[in-house]
């Protein structure tokens, strides 16, 4: 249906209309910027509630329980979930809000122009009609003006009084009105139909072609409100994929928690590695009393204690006192579960380098922990030595690149770095090697120790537990056998730790082949020659270096140039002594 046939006549109401509906169309726009308000704000909130409630821990000090991390997971989905929402805004803003009000400038411009061609168009109809109009007032005005000199002149004409001159004048003004009469009635006819025809055009042509436009203008309109709408919905539609992945995230966040794995943890941090405090022994002070009455005297005194105060008596001798630093009666001091600690922790000065003040397993996790961070730093400076010679040697090479004596602080900086990080990496080595040979001993020295018994320690193994036997350290308090009974003499504990070096030998931790002959000259060296096969058993630890042993057992070191390296892959590597 056109509005140019059907409305005509309604050119203030079309006005009107197309006016409204850019008003409506702005005011979706409105609200589409309200929303995409909302959802950035939203997003924003989210966002700082995720920062808020994110560990500001460094990820060595997070809680490693499964409710801390599924958490933390949740608040990762809820993190993008905050970027979707605002994929959303950004969508709304550029595709919907920002193309609403380009076409609402577009629109408004276009409308003025139609209005402004229609105007114009009215504005010429009424500019004929008005001359047509004007025209026929004329030609109203001379037709009276006409009559008037008829009658004046047919007066004249009949009155026997009047004078010739007079009805001559009178009947020349009367051709005249005449005349002019004509003239203009003629020209009123030539102003009507020019009018007729302009106002045709009109209302057939002009009219219908601006209202067309203005009608086609308004569907435009229609469409894109209605394409607007799409894309509002697609905007949402598009992150609901992405959104379910989220929400599927945090349900697979909350199936991870594990009640059973948390209390694993709990334990593995807070052990000690003590063993619970043993039974108190039962101390009899009325030994020395004189027994002058039967043996119902002293009626507090066990059974099983009198039988074996009657043995003794028996056997002569006398009955043992107590000892205050017997282990079984400083195990009392231990029970500090619930109460005070033991006067040697409070007195044992913490010491922040080797983690004394730890319990025995909460130290070892640490010191292991130490270790490794030095094993990456050291592997950083043999990196960086291995980086300084490759230049030296492109600089050897090609002196115009530049000095390569210049590189040479560096080189010894870094020679010394490494120095200092296997010096610190052996020192603790060697506290690790403490902790895990009390763990593994502990229950057997826990009586030799106050006999002040230290057994030397051996040499580290591959795997950093102690290769000597601690079951040999075992004694029974009471039954310890006598030296001079047994025939046996107490081995020296230097003597002890000259056999277990000879004993064990460091493992092969890979093969190698000579490339050239050396000639080892210089102490601590191995001969070898060139295309010889050696057992690696120590590797180069950055000062150019490596320890190889002969089929015939003879070990020593060779320039780590010189030999063609394989190590074993199942091989855990061999301890280095500095």
């Amino acid at each position: 249906m056109s509005w140019g046939t059907e409305l005509w006549d309604q050119f203030d109401n079309l006005d009107k209309h197309t006016q409204w509906g850019i008003d409506f169309l702005e005011r979706y726009a409105k609200f589409v910027k309200e929303r995409l308000d909302i959802e950035q704000n939203y997003a924003k909130q989210l966002r700082n509630l995720v920062k808020k409630y994110c560990p500001k821990r460094s990820k060595d000090e997070e809680p490693r329980f499964t409710s801390c991390l599924s958490f933390y997971s949740i608040l990762n989905e809820l993190n993008d979930y905050a970027g979707q929402r605002e994929v959303v805004a950004e969508e709304m803003a550029h595709k919907v809000y920002g193309e609403l009000m380009r076409y609402s400038l577009d629109l408004k411009a276009e409308r003025k122009h139609h209005l402004q061609e229609g105007r114009k168009a009215q504005q010429h109809l009424d500019h004929c009609w008005k001359q047509m109009d004007s025209s026929k007032k004329k030609f109203e005005r001379e037709c009276r003006e006409a009559e008037k000199s008829q009658v004046t002149y047919d007066r004249l004409d009949n009155d026997i009084n009047a004078t010739k001159s007079e009805v001559e004048k009178a009947k020349a003004q009367f051709y005249l009105r005449t005349h002019t009469a004509d003239e203009s009635k003629n020209e009123y006819a030539s102003q009507l139909q020019n009018f007729n025809a302009e106002q045709w055009k009109h209302f057939n042509n002009a009219i219908p072609h601006i209202f067309k436009n203005l009608q086609d203008m308004d569907e435009r309109r229609t469409v894109k409100l209605g394409e607007t709408y799409r894309c509002f919905a697609e905007a949402e539609r598009r992150v609901i994929p992405i959104v379910s992945k989220c929400l599927e995230g945090m349900v697979v966040a909350a199936k991870a928690v594990n009640e059973r794995k948390d209390s694993a943890i709990v334990v593995e941090s807070f052990k000690s590695g003590f063993e619970p405090p043993g039974d108190f022994p039962f101390e009899d002070f009325s030994q020395n009393l004189s027994r002058t009455g039967s043996d119902g005297t002293i009626s507090n005194t066990p059974k099983g204690e009198r039988d074996r105060d009657r043995d003794r008596d028996r056997d002569g001798a006398p009955a043992p006192r107590s000892d205050p630093k017997h282990p079984m009666n400083r195990t009392k001091n231990k029970l500090w579960l619930f109460g005070k600690k033991p006067k040697w922790s409070v007195k044992m000065a913490p010491s922040l380098e080797d983690f004394s003040h730890l319990p025995p397993e909460q130290r070892r996790k640490r010191l292991q922990q130490r270790i490794d961070e030095l094993n990456k730093e050291l592997q950083k400076e043999i990196d960086q030595r291995d980086a300084l010679n490759k230049m030296k040697d492109v600089y050897e090479k090609n002196p115009q690149m530049g000095d390569p004596n210049s590189l040479q602080p560096q080189i010894s900086e870094t020679m010394c770095n490494m120095e200092k990080l296997r010096s610190e990496i052996h020192r603790n080595e060697t506290w690790l090697s403490e902790v895990e040979g009390k763990q593994s001993s502990r229950g057997d020295r826990r009586h030799s120790a106050d006999n002040h018994h230290h057994t030397p320690q051996g040499r580290e193994s591959p795997e950093g537990s102690y290769t000597d036997d601690t079951s040999q350290e075992h004694h029974t308090p009471h039954h310890r056998p006598n030296p001079s009974q047994s025939g046996q003499p107490n081995p020296d504990p230097h003597e002890f730790d000259d056999e277990f070096d000879d004993d064990d030998p460091l493992p092969v931790i890979g093969h190698c082949k000579a490339l050239y002959s050396f000639d080892g000259q210089n102490e601590g060296t191995l001969v070898m020659a060139e295309d010889e096969v050696l057992y690696i058993i120590e590797e180069d630890k950055g000062d150019g270096w490596t320890r190889a042993r002969k089929q015939s057992g003879e070990d020593g070191y060779v320039p780590t140039s010189y030999v063609e390296i394989t190590m074993e892959k199942n091989s855990k590597g061999a301890v280095t002594y500095i």
